[in-house]
């Protein structure tokens, strides 16, 4: 009989692989969208991928940050990334996502996102000017070979930023 492993193991175990045939810049990376936006986090950083569950609302806070949802028990603070990128609010369809992003900082934050795009190596996209005004977490940019930029996100980073702590509205 075959040994059942999580979702959480599987993603570990890939994670490990990925990273262990050569350097940190070629690991592949997690492509996902957000509002008209791509970006890219280490695997490492997205921690589990879940699909979206019920969010509850909670009130008194920014508009971008979507409310609890509650993960096989564990309770995760819901931020949607496009909202919070000062777009559209993202869809919540068959697509959407859940990137539970701080797991391995010790913060239960997940964000919620419009749909993933699958593992990108680094090596494979050409680096791009990076905006002036980008945030600390907003890293490196690039663009793949259909011209559609790509922009690395920092998810320690974005975990300790300021404007991000803030939900109180």
């Amino acid at each position: 009989m075959a040994r059942k492993i999580s979702l959480r193991e599987f993603q570990e175990h890939l994670a490990t692989r990925l990273g262990g045939g050569g350097s940190e810049r070629a690991a592949s990376l997690l492509g996902f969208q957000s509002g008209n936006e791509r970006w890219l986090a280490n695997l490492s950083d997205s921690g589990e991928i879940v699909s979206l569950p019920p969010l509850t609302p909670a009130p008194l806070t920014q508009p971008w940050f979507a409310g609890l949802a509650n993960v096989r028990g564990v309770l995760y603070a819901v931020s949607d990334f496009s909202a919070f990128l000062g777009g559209e609010a993202t869809p919540r369809n068959a697509q959407s996502r859940l990137l539970l992003v701080g797991a391995r900082h010790g913060v239960n934050a997940a964000l919620l996102v419009n749909r993933l795009l699958g593992l990108r190596n680094v090596d494979a996209l050409t680096p791009a000017p990076a905006a002036g005004d980008a945030p600390a977490w907003a890293g490196e940019e690039f663009t793949d070979n259909e011209g559609q930029r790509w922009r690395r996100l920092d998810v320690a980073r974005l975990l300790v930023d300021e404007q991000f702590l803030e939900i109180g509205a």
